[in-house]
C-alpha cells in the first residue's frame, strides 16, 4: 500500500470515532493497534466496512492465544503455566460469557488486552463483511490483510456457549438449527469456505489443518461427544437415525447442483452413509450419497437399517473416523 497517499489512513485507535470521523476519502485503512485492545470488536470492524468501497483494504493485527503464551516468561515454567494459563482463560474467556461475570471481566480489563485465537479474529473479520487476502506472523503479532467484499452481517446472537445450535441444510432446503456442543473457537463458523479452500479436505468431510478446532475440541470429537445434542433434533423428527449429514449453508453451496437437489429430497440423518463405505476425497464422498439415496428411495427401511449395522461395524472394529 502507498502510504504517502491521502488515501490510506494509518491509526493507532481502539475507537471507531477516529474511523468514521476522518475527513479525507480513503481506500486502505491500517489500525497498528492490536485488535485485543479493542473492547467492541464487531463494532469497530462495521465501522471500517462503512468508510470502505468494495475491494478496499484493512489491515491490522492481534496477539494470539500462542504468542501470549510464548511472550510470557510463565510459560516456560512446566505446570506451574498450566494452572496460570488456565485460570487465566477462564476468566478472560470464561467470564465475559457468563451472566453477572461479564460486568466483572469488563470493568477490571475495560476490555482491553483480550485472549483471542487467530480462528475467532478471523472468523469476525469475514462476519463483518472482508475477505481475507493474508496473514503472517511476525515478531508476536499476527497481521491480516482484508478486503471489503459486502456489507456486515451483524449477527445480534453469534454463537459463544458451549452449548448452541448451528444453522444447517435439511429437507426440502429449509435451514434447521442443529444442536452441538462447541469444539470450534467462536465465529470459525463464518471461515468454512475459507479453510476449505485454502487447504482442501482430503476425505471430502473435514477440511485439512483446521485450526478453528479447539485442543478441547478435538478431544470432544474423537469420541463424539459434540454429536449427542443432535438427538434433540432426532426426537424432534428433524434428522433421522441414518442419512446423509446437514450442511451449513457454505458447505452445501461447495456441492453441484444437482446434489444439492438430490440432497434437498430426503431428511438428513445422524449416522451418514460416509461411515458404510469411508469415501476417500469429496467426489466419492458425493458418489456415496447419491448411492445412499438411491438405494434409500426404493427400499428405505432395509437401506437404513444395512446402512446402520455396517456403519456401526467400521466405526467399532475398523476404526472409521471422520478426519
Amino acid at each position: 500500500m502507498d502510504l504517502d497517499s491521502n488515501e490510506t489512513l494509518v491509526v493507532l485507535t481502539s475507537s471507531d470515532f477516529n474511523i468514521l470521523n476522518h475527513p479525507n476519502k480513503v481506500s486502505c485503512i491500517i489500525n497498528i493497534l492490536r485488535i485485543n485492545d479493542i473492547r467492541y470488536i464487531n463494532k469497530f470492524f462495521e465501522s471500517v466496512n462503512l468508510r470502505l468501497k468494495n475491494n478496499d483494504v484493512f489491515i491490522g493485527c492481534l496477539e494470539t492465544f500462542s504468542a501470549r503464551r510464548n511472550r510470557k516468561p510463565i510459560g516456560k515454567v512446566p505446570l506451574i503455566r498450566t494452572i496460570y494459563f488456565g485460570m487465566e482463560y477462564i476468566f478472560m474467556r470464561v467470564f465475559p460469557k457468563l451472566w453477572g461475570f461479564k460486568k466483572v471481566y469488563f470493568f477490571v480489563t475495560r476490555g482491553r488486552n483480550r485472549l483471542l485465537s487467530k480462528a475467532e479474529a478471523l472468523g469476525r473479520l469475514v462476519s463483518c463483511g472482508f475477505e481475507i487476502v493474508d496473514y503472517k506472523s511476525l515478531n508476536g503479532l499476527l497481521y491480516f490483510v482484508v478486503k471489503k467484499v459486502k456489507e456486515p452481517e451483524f449477527n445480534m446472537n453469534p454463537s459463544y456457549g458451549p452449548f448452541y445450535k448451528m444453522p444447517r441444510v435439511g429437507k426440502n432446503g429449509k435451514t434447521i438449527g442443529v444442536y452441538k456442543v462447541r469444539t470450534m473457537y467462536s465465529y470459525a463458523e463464518y471461515l468454512q469456505k475459507y479453510i476449505y479452500d485454502k487447504h482442501g479436505s482430503t476425505d471430502g468431510d473435514k477440511a485439512n489443518e483446521d485450526y478453528r478446532v479447539t485442543s478441547f475440541g478435538k478431544i470432544i470429537r474423537k469420541f463424539w461427544l459434540d454429536e449427542l445434542p443432535m438427538l434433540i433434533n432426532l426426537f424432534k423428527g428433524e434428522i433421522k437415525l441414518v442419512g446423509a449429514r446437514p450442511l451449513s449453508l457454505p458447505k452445501f453451496n461447495m456441492y453441484p447442483k444437482n446434489v444439492q437437489e438430490r440432497r434437498c429430497q430426503f431428511k438428513p440423518g445422524l449416522i451418514p452413509p460416509f461411515y458404510y463405505d469411508c469415501p476417500k476425497n469429496f467426489e466419492e464422498l458425493i458418489a456415496s450419497e447419491m448411492r445412499y439415496f438411491d438405494a434409500y428411495e426404493k427400499k428405505p427401511f432395509k437401506t437404513d437399517i444395512k446402512y446402520f449395522f455396517v456403519a456401526m461395524f467400521n466405526i467399532i472394529f475398523k476404526g472409521a473416523r471422520s478426519k
